[in-house]
């Protein structure tokens, strides 16, 4: 007769339940090892560049920890090389604007806070006895008040955050210590010495080995933000209107990662800003105008969430409303996102998105088809509440988003011009681009009439209610 195993285990005494407990512990065991393999390999294969960073961290720490056994700079550090190697274990971080940012705050607020915390402790020793514990206590008092001010602001927080920091800690360690003035001056030589060396270790195993460059992965970043954005847009069309089946269905939720992008698009900004010129990204380059782009990325991105919660499982057969705006409406869905296609692909290849503006027309050619159809539809015998309001806000949604499209497209081009773009001196001519326009047919510049679709909708639907 066979024992169900969980029910001894359960029911069978102290010893019984340990020595299951036991003989389950190997399997448990590799299980767990098991799934954290699994864990490793799929860190590593998402970013193979955090397994060189861990390597060139260790081959950092292992080149520092020599000093301890280079006997001549070892004589002449004592003890002190020890914050070589602190200094390499807080500030290598994965990119080289990272790196450099947090080098360059270590090295400045050790340096200066060193100085001052050496000039706060001669004071007080000129003092005498009863006066240097007051002097002391008003030092630190006074520049730990500004410096945690400082903190609040914007710049500073964003910049020299760590540096501030580091700054308030040297110089309460500087200014409180017992020794002489003479041991204070060779204590804080030892000690940025060794922490400049450590910096300076740091940035050029980042910059030279392998580097990962802050400025590149948030110019991929953006162009990905708005190539998920085109993906949903030119896959929605035929999904809600049911025009055809698509069992690849990993489009529709990749542009919520825009909504949350703020954070991340910000810190890597900032961390570009520090890096020197490298490849394509000369000296100066508009971080800032990426910041804008993102901004007006992520504006986009809350209509397209508001157009996925009007994606319901089971679609019921389009009503008559819904199959007079289906055209326009996915000419719309179509000619946008494929505007947003255009931008993402000039943004990687960094170039002018000169074809952006006529998929732009388009959409709005489109709106107005709509708008001239919704002038003639009547909606006698209509359900207001189950077919006309879901198909009309989905309708206002897609002409917001034609707007959002034109506002990145108009970002796009000012960065294109500021950071000289492969054809952004022919996009700036004031003669070009007009001609190129003017040759597209049906293609003319007005203005869609996004207010009085939206109004006529309203107008419709609030009549037949009434009725």
């Amino acid at each position: 007769m066979d024992i169900d195993e969980s029910a001894v285990r359960k029911n069978g005494g102290f010893l019984r339940r340990g020595w299951w407990w036991l003989k389950a512990m190997p399997e448990r065991l590799i299980d767990n090892v098991v799934k954290f393999a699994h864990k490793v390999e799929k860190l590593g294969k998402d970013d193979p560049r955090r397994i060189i960073h861990s390597i060139k961290v260790g081959l950092t720490l292992s080149l520092v920890s020599l000093l301890y056994y280079f006997r001549p700079i070892y004589g002449g550090f004592g003890s002190s090389t020890m914050w070589a190697i602190l200094t390499v274990v807080v500030v290598f971080e994965y990119s080289v604007g990272a790196t450099l940012g947090k080098g360059f705050n270590r090295a400045l607020a050790t340096f200066v806070a060193g100085g001052l915390g050496f000039g706060a402790h001669h004071l007080a020793t000129l003092a005498g006895d009863k006066g240097q514990p007051a002097i002391l206590w008003f030092s630190i008092f006074l520049l730990a008040t500004v410096a945690s001010f400082a903190r609040f602001f914007p710049g500073v927080k964003a910049r020299y955050d760590y540096g501030v920091l580091i700054f308030i800690l040297t110089f309460c360690l500087v200014s409180v210590s017992g020794y002489q003035d003479d041991e204070i001056l060779e204590l804080a030589h030892k000690r940025v010495t060794t922490i400049i060396i450590g910096c300076l270790t740091c940035v050029i195993m980042s910059i030279f080995v392998f580097p990962v460059w802050a400025g590149h992965d948030f110019h991929n970043l953006i162009a990905r933000n708005i190539e998920k954005q085109a993906d949903f847009l030119q896959g929605f069309g035929d999904l809600y209107f049911g025009t055809k089946g698509d069992t690849d269905m990993s489009w529709l939720h990749g542009y919520r990662s825009v909504l949350n992008s703020k954070t991340a698009e910000e810190a890597m900004a900032n961390f570009a800003r520090w890096e020197p010129p490298h490849g394509k990204f000369r000296f100066g380059h508009p971080w800032k105008q990426y910041l804008e782009i993102g901004a007006m990325t992520r504006q986009c991105a809350y209509r397209l969430e508001a157009l996925s919660n009007c994606i319901i499982p089971d679609m019921k057969e389009p009503s008559e409303f819904k199959k007079i705006i289906t055209q326009s409406c996915m000419e719309i869905s179509i000619e946008s996102g494929k505007g947003l296609q255009e931008i993402s692909s000039a943004i990687k290849k960094m170039t002018y998105p000169f074809t952006v503006s006529a998929h732009i027309m388009k959409a709005k050619n489109a709106a107005d088809d709509l708008h001239t159809a919704l002038e003639a539809v009547t909606l006698e015998n209509t359900n207001i509440l189950e077919d006309v309001m879901p198909a009309a806000s989905v309708t206002s949604l897609l002409i917001e988003i034609i707007e959002c499209t034109e506002n990145i497209a108009e970002s796009v081009n000012e960065l294109a011009c500021f950071a000289k773009f492969k054809g952004a001196d022919t996009a700036m001519s004031p003669e070009k681009p007009t001609r190129k326009l003017l040759r597209r047919g049906n293609i003319k510049p007005h203005h869609i009439e996004n207010d009085s679709t939206h109004a006529l909708i309203t107008a419709y639907a609030t009549s037949a209610m009434v009725e």
